[in-house]
């Protein structure tokens, strides 16, 4: 069963830490700066890929450091991600991490990772996360696919409509969400029964 919760954070308003500068720092590089272009991030590694060099060349908030991992790279960060090909330093830096109360994912870890990076699929401000539990990454990408041909490119549209109707609405908090409802219910096919 997935437990998790699912969350959207706003990484331009946290610090983010990135151990590792090879081809899996540069996936969660990617990944991050793809779904939140301001974010603030650190990348710690002895080695960093042209690939990651080029990208902290156009963003001025990227910061690489091309050193080994320092428990006082923590300092002052969020949240931090783990990408290194040494699994014992991986696991450390995990602990140390948690110690600190911060959390941490771990690259093909599962069971030490405080979260997970999600399969995402984008249609203008629409944003769908998909979550394996992290059993099976692959197939949240095949799904992702899937979910990116379904969905319609003009999203944005219709949302922007809901928002203004949202906007003039009267009434309290639950008659308001059951009028959205009703407005909705053509998404789906289903008839919401008026009261």
């Amino acid at each position: 069963m997935n437990n998790l919760f699912p969350i959207f954070l706003k990484l331009e308003n946290l610090h983010t830490l990135i151990v590792g500068g090879g081809y899996v720092g540069l996936e969660k590089i990617t990944a991050v700066l793809d779904n939140a272009p301001l974010a603030r991030v650190t990348l710690v590694a002895p080695e960093i890929r042209d690939e990651i060099r080029d990208i902290a060349a156009a963003n001025s908030r990227i910061n690489l450091i091309a050193r080994k991992f320092e428990d006082s790279d923590l300092a002052e960060k969020d949240l931090v991600i783990v990408a290194t090909n040494d699994k014992e330093e991986n696991r450390r830096i995990w602990e140390t991490a948690r110690a600190r109360h911060m959390l941490a994912n771990v690259a093909d870890t599962p069971d030490i990772c405080d979260f997970y990076l999600s399969s995402v699929v984008r249609k203008g401000n629409l944003k769908v996360a998909i979550s394996t539990n992290g059993m099976s990454p692959t197939f949240a990408k095949r799904l992702k696919e899937v979910l990116g041909e379904a969905l319609p490119d003009n999203l944005d549209q219709a949302m922007e409509q809901l928002k203004a109707v949202r906007e003039m609405l009267k009434g309290d908090f639950a008659s308001k969400v059951d009028e959205l409802n009703r407005i909705t219910a053509v998404l789906t096919g289903k008839k919401k029964d008026a009261p």
